[in-house]
């Protein structure tokens, strides 16, 4: 099996649009974090506006964990796509490229094809969230140093302390590479069903996209309906830098992801197995 993965994590890399993900994030952090930097303090006071009559803010705000904790919110949306430009080309390349048949005689099952592939994929996330982490947290210490975070949420004010943070970051970034690996299961899902890896793409980000907007609308019917969508745990990792954590709300959202991805795979490798290739 790891010989095989090994090959599909080959095949990924060996295709250019494999390192847009890695190229976007390389150049659209550094833009963000120097256009930060250049603005100084105007950034923290856009944020904090709201609450600058009542506190009085002392200290280096303005720091690799504050900043990184802005690319982790506004870059919710966007990650989703470069996951799926590599997950939903992990079947359906092979479809396109007329190689399905030659897998099929190989002398491995169908089982190990589909969960090489997948392994591969997430293999594939995983970098891309730690390549993610990297650029926002280390390009950040050089570029503000580090200091205390202040995190606002639905009017309330937490102030964490600087040696109370990293480890908090760490679990975010673990947590959203569970989000991610969602919809890398599901583009993986798409990629079963067609024999072009547009198809795949365009649908996980359509199904992204309105879920959102579902979750966003609040209307009652939607808000009845949020609880069953995927979409709905992915931003739980915000609650890794509440005081006291909801580890409850934190382990619900975990099982639910997991099970997606699980469910995911597991209707792939039915698809896949059914699927009538050498005809």
């Amino acid at each position: 099996m790891i010989k095989l993965i090994n090959i599909e994590l080959y095949k990924i890399f060996k295709k250019w649009r494999t390192y847009i993900g890695f190229i976007a994030i390389a150049i659209l952090i550094p833009m963000i974090e120097f256009a930060i930097s250049f603005e100084g303090t105007r950034s923290l006071n856009f944020v904090t506006r709201e609450i600058q009559q009542t506190f009085i803010f002392v200290g280096n705000l303005l720091n690799t964990y504050f900043v990184s904790y802005l690319i982790l919110n506004s870059l919710a949306i966007h990650i989703p796509f470069l996951i799926t430009l590599v997950a939903g080309d992990l079947l359906a390349g092979e479809a396109t490229a007329g190689t399905y048949r030659i897998l099929i005689t190989r002398p491995i099952s169908r089982f190990e094809i589909v969960t090489s592939k997948f392994i591969a994929g997430m293999i594939y996330t995983f970098l891309l969230i730690l390549w993610l982490a990297v650029i926002s947290l280390g390009l950040g210490y050089f570029l503000f140093g580090t200091g205390e975070l202040i995190v606002l949420k639905s009017g309330s004010i937490i102030v964490l302390a600087k040696n109370d943070i990293f480890w908090r970051f760490l679990l975010a970034y673990g947590f959203a590479l569970l989000s991610m690996g969602v919809v890398a299961s599901l583009a993986f899902l798409f990629s079963s069903l067609v024999e072009n890896a547009i198809g795949p793409i365009i649908t996980t980000m359509a199904i992204i996209i309105i879920f959102l907007i579902i979750s966003a609308i609040n209307i009652d019917i939607f808000q009845s309906i949020k609880p069953y969508l995927f979409t709905s745990y992915m931003n739980t990792w915000s609650s890794f830098f509440d005081n006291p954590i909801d580890t409850t709300e934190i382990i619900k959202s975990v099982s639910i992801l997991a099970a997606h991805i699980i469910v995911f795979f597991g209707f792939t490798l039915f698809i896949f197995r059914q699927k009538d290739i050498l005809t």
